[in-house]
C-alpha cells in the first residue's frame, strides 16, 4: 500500500461523532467525488472512489447524520490499471442533503465555492480539508526524491478557497490549473508536515517525519562527503603542481641554491606529498610557520620554477 493510502486510511478510521465538523469533511466528500443526475424529475447523486476505506467512510457518514438507505455496487476500471470503482449511490432526500451540505443551490445548481458555515470553526476548516485530501489528494511517499502534496478540484472557485483555507494555517500553498481542472499545491517538506498534523493523520505523520529525518541526515552526510572529497583533489592538485615546480628547480638549478626557508619547504613537501599545507606548516619551525606564510614560500617556489621554464630566472637574479 502507498504512503498516500495508508494515511488515506488513518483519516477514514477517525471516529464520527454528531459534531458538525463531520458535515463538513461530508461536504468536501460529496462535492469533489459526487455525479448529480436528474431523471424523470428526481435527483440523485452518486459517490466514486477508488478507495475501499473511502468508500466506507462516505457510506458511514450519510447513515450517521441522516440514516436513509444507499446502494453500493463496484465495477473494475477499463483502462490503465484497471482498479476497482466503489460507487455510493444516493436516491433519497438528496435535495434535502445537498442543500444542509451547502452543494445544491435552490434553483438545483451546484455551489462551486466553498460555503462559509462549513468552515466557520478551528474543528469544520480540519474536517473540510480532511474531507478534500480524502476526495482529491495525493502525496509522495517521503522516501522518493521530492516532496509534494496536492489536492484536485473540477471548481476553480473551491481550488482557490482550498488554497486560502490552507493558507490560513500558513502552509505556503500554491494553486494552478490543470488540463481537468484545478490543483492546490505544497512542496516543502516541513510544510506537508504541518499539513499532515492539520488534518489528524498522526501515524501518518511520525512516518513522514522519520523518513525525512533520516532522509536529511543521509543528504547531510553526502554533502559532508563531497567536501570532504572536493577538499581531498584540491589538496591532491595543489601538492601535484607543488612538487612539479620542486623537481623543475632540482633538475635545473638544484635546491642548495635555494634560501633556507625556501628549501625546507620544498623538501617537506617532497618527503610528504600527501599532506595539507597547515599538516606542512606543522613540521616546518617547530610549528611556528603559518599556513599564509608557508602559502607565500610556495608562490616564491612557483614563481621561480615558472622563470626557470621561460629561461628569464638568470635574468632576475
Amino acid at each position: 500500500m502507498s504512503y498516500a493510502s495508508e494515511m488515506k486510511q488513518e483519516l477514514t478510521r477517525i471516529e464520527i461523532t454528531d459534531s458538525k465538523e463531520f458535515l463538513s469533511e461530508l461536504s468536501a466528500l460529496i462535492k469533489m467525488n459526487g455525479v448529480l443526475t436528474i431523471a424523470n424529475g428526481k435527483l440523485s447523486i452518486s459517490i466514486q472512489t477508488e478507495n475501499a476505506a473511502i468508500s466506507r467512510r462516505i457510506f458511514s457518514l450519510i447513515k450517521h447524520f441522516y440514516d436513509v438507505h444507499i446502494n453500493i455496487s463496484v465495477r473494475k476500471k477499463m483502462k490503465l490499471k484497471k482498479n476497482n470503482v466503489y460507487i455510493c449511490r444516493l436516491d433519497e432526500r438528496v435535495k434535502e442533503i445537498l442543500t444542509e451540505l451547502k452543494i445544491l443551490n435552490d434553483n438545483y445548481t451546484l455551489k462551486t465555492n466553498i460555503s462559509e458555515d462549513l468552515i466557520d470553526s478551528e474543528e469544520k476548516k480540519r474536517a473540510y480539508l480532511r474531507g478534500a485530501v480524502l476526495a482529491g489528494g495525493s502525496v509522495n511517499n517521503p522516501e522518493t526524491s521530492s516532496y509534494h502534496l496536492e489536492i484536485f478540484s473540477q471548481y476553480e472557485e473551491q481550488a482557490i478557497e482550498l488554497n486560502k483555507l490552507m493558507n490560513s494555517y500558513d502552509l505556503n500553498s500554491r494553486c494552478i490549473e490543470r488540463r481537468k481542472g484545478h490543483i492546490v499545491y505544497i512542496k516543502e517538506s516541513e510544510k506537508i508536515a504541518d499539513f499532515i498534523n492539520i488534518v489528524g493523520a498522526y501515524s501518518a505523520l511520525f512516518k513522514f517525519e522519520d523518513e525525512r529525518i533520516i532522509r536529511d541526515i543521509n543528504n547531510s552526510v553526502n554533502r559532508m562527503q563531497n567536501c570532504d572529497l572536493a577538499n581531498m583533489n584540491k589538496t591532491v592538485n595543489a601538492s601535484a603542481k607543488q612538487v612539479e615546480d620542486i623537481n623543475i628547480i632540482e633538475e635545473r638549478l638544484g635546491l642548495d641554491n635555494l634560501d633556507e626557508k625556501l628549501r625546507s619547504v620544498a623538501e617537506a613537501r617532497l618527503k610528504y606529498p600527501e599532506l595539507a599545507l597547515k599538516d606542512i606548516a606543522e613540521l616546518i619551525e617547530d610549528g611556528k610557520l603559518s599556513k599564509s606564510g608557508l602559502n607565500h614560500r610556495f608562490r616564491k617556489i612557483a614563481k621561480i620554477a615558472q622563470e626557470l621554464r621561460d629561461g628569464t630566472y638568470e635574468a632576475n637574479i
